[in-house]
């Protein structure tokens, strides 16, 4: 029987940890992590692991940290751990040295059904963009990002209440299976690569700033409700609200008698409901968190503060 392959696990936030955990339940060889640095976080900006090494330290597997990938010294601690496949879910891009470095290559698990959605920001954006279905692909690792053969797929439904949020759940534990599946098929030598197709029409998902998230209140209410649930919870789709920044989490259309008013204009009575003109009708502002408050529903927020 053939030794187990020697396995680098490279990621940080939650989102890769059911993939490490899930390798370590099937027994397979993990010979290290590689994380982000700790980071201050909290009021106290304490020094905080990130979740990733959280799971492997409790599983005594050794962590390395590198602020460059490129650094002489991690380099050389990454040669003498012989690994023979690299594994990325959820990290940062990597050098051709570190990632052309194992016999067995380095795949990368990613959020979307490729060659759609490559980016930073593939499970916002499958939603911001109204689709009914995404997935999980793992893929190796080549020079240009996530551009990589594909080795396996798997798809997902999007339903029409998901969230960024409940999407993200159910595609961090299908891309745990898959993280497994495709190590073991590696292991097995029968696996396929198959190109990315290219020349269709490719959707992309970029990195989500600020910016992004603003309501554009000139489009139309199901393109406005998309956006706000490819953007909850976080980083949140947000407006400006009788002169103060507003983070927007739900919203759904509202039978409003009026046809007047401006995109943007806001209609209430004060006591249960807070509607929101778009394009083509009215919205209804289901739940939300003005600055220095907390996340509520609009009918909590009208118990305390009125809009003249």
């Amino acid at each position: 029987m053939a030794a187990p392959l020697r396995i680098i696990f490279m990621g940080t936030p939650d989102f890769a940890v059911p993939s490490l955990r899930a390798l370590v339940e099937h027994n397979h060889h993990v010979v290290a992590v590689i994380t982000a640095p700790d980071r201050p976080s909290g009021r106290g900006l304490k020094l905080t692991p990130s979740p990733v090494k959280q799971y492997a330290v409790e599983q005594g597997i050794a962590v390395l940290q590198p602020e460059k990938l490129k650094d002489p010294a991690f380099l050389e601690q990454l040669r003498e751990l012989r690994a023979d496949l690299q594994i990325v879910v959820a990290f940062r891009m990597l050098p051709e040295v570190v990632w052309a470095m194992p016999p067995r290559g380095t795949f990368n698990l990613h959020a979307s059904l490729l060659p759609q959605y490559r980016g930073a920001a593939p499970i916002n954006w499958a939603i911001i963009n109204g689709e009914t279905e995404t997935g999980v692909t793992t893929f190796f690792l080549e020079k240009e990002i996530d551009t990589g053969k594909i080795i396996f797929q798997e798809k997902e439904a999007i339903s029409p209440d998901d969230t960024a949020g409940t999407l993200y759940e159910r595609l961090m534990h299908k891309g745990a299976e898959l993280v497994v599946r495709t190590v073991e098929a590696i292991a097995e030598g029968n696996y396929p690569q198959e190109p990315q197709p290219e020349g269709a029409e490719l959707k992309a998902a970029p990195k989500i700033f600020k910016e992004t998230c603003e309501i554009d209140w000139n489009r139309t209410t199901g393109e406005i409700r998309n956006f706000v649930r490819g953007l909850a919870p976080y980083p949140a789709a947000w407006t400006s609200l009788n002169g103060s920044f507003c983070k927007i989490f739900s919203v759904s259309r509202a039978e409003h008698d009026s046809t007047n008013g401006q995109p943007g204009e806001y209609y209430t009575d004060n006591k249960k409901y807070l509607y929101m003109r778009a394009a083509d009708g009215w919205l209804s502002i289901d739940e939300l968190q003005l600055e220095g408050k907390r996340r509520m529903s609009t009918e909590e927020l009208l118990r305390g503060m009125k809009f003249s």
